[in-house]
């Protein structure tokens, strides 16, 4: 899946947005036996003011690095949005041959006194979505948060993640497009590669989503989820960057209902302490 997306990305990535966009929305008519979902190619074609040879060329990946104006002009038939946009410029763009050097994803010492410090669940993850370091309150709030835990593989394949999410289907939308984000043009990154493939293999969900070529950023928001002892949280996410990796936090509106829900999970929490519960990050 992922090597063959690999040898045409550009074209992978216009036939599925040309999928998404029905004719009405780009004010043609339906018209009977349409066979194709979304638009046909030679309708992009003619609202990108190119010819429909060429628009073939880019699909099948014998043109890979088109002028930024055929990019623009698809983008608009496309209807993308700013970071979509960014994105498909981006795959149309001649990359330099030369060995990309990583940066280890590294939790600096400030943010473990950080979480031990703080009364919210909290923790820090990698671009991959990998669990880096994680306070007690947030394996409390879930054990998926747990250090060594990848968010992406548990909202896709753990049943128990799925539950803790009230609307897991939009969650699943957002974190796969933010992963495809996230990672850009590093297709070839070792641990990309790896949860793709095996995601692909065990999520039907995952497959579809992937197919879609969407991508967003997952900042912050608003998560509604089902904790199975005290029920229902609404809980405010913002994420923050610090150096290489990102630091999350979750937290109520003061003096909510779930507010004092949390508290309660707090003293489970600190009880686990006064009772000697092991440290979940360590540096």
């Amino acid at each position: 899946m992922v090597a063959e997306e690999n040898q045409n990305r550009l074209g992978a990535y216009l036939r599925a947005r040309r999928e998404l966009v029905t004719p009405a929305q780009v004010g043609l008519p339906a018209g009977e036996n349409r066979r194709v979902p979304g638009l046909r190619r030679e309708e992009v074609a003619m609202l990108a003011g190119i010819s429909a040879d060429y628009y073939l060329r880019l699909e099948r990946g014998r043109d890979a690095h088109p002028s930024i104006q055929v990019l623009e002009a698809l983008a608009r038939v496309f209807r993308l949005d700013d970071l979509e946009r960014e994105y498909l410029l981006g795959l149309g763009a001649p990359k330099p041959r030369r060995v990309r050097k990583r940066t280890p994803e590294r939790v600096p010492e400030r943010l473990y006194q950080l979480l031990a410090s703080l009364d919210i669940p909290a923790f820090v993850e990698g671009r991959t979505f990998d669990v880096l370091a994680s306070n007690e309150f947030a394996v409390t709030l879930s054990l998926r948060l747990h250090p060594g835990e990848n968010r992406l593989r548990s909202l896709l394949l753990d049943p128990e993640e799925q539950a803790f999410h009230q609307d897991w289907a939009q969650a699943a939308e957002e974190i796969v497009a933010a992963f495809r984000a996230s990672i850009g043009d590093d297709v070839d990154d070792p641990r990309f590669v790896e949860l793709v493939g095996e995601l692909a293999l065990g999520s039907e969900r995952f497959r579809t989503l992937w197919s879609r070529h969407d991508v967003r950023n997952l900042e912050g928001g608003t998560a509604i989820v089902n904790h199975p002892l005290v029920g229902e949280l609404r809980l405010h996410r913002d994420k923050l960057p610090v150096e290489n990796v990102i630091l999350v936090l979750y937290y109520p509106d003061k003096g909510s209902e779930s507010d004092e829900k949390l508290r309660a999970l707090a003293s489970l929490t600190r009880g686990s302490r006064a009772e000697g519960g092991t440290r979940t990050h360590t540096p």
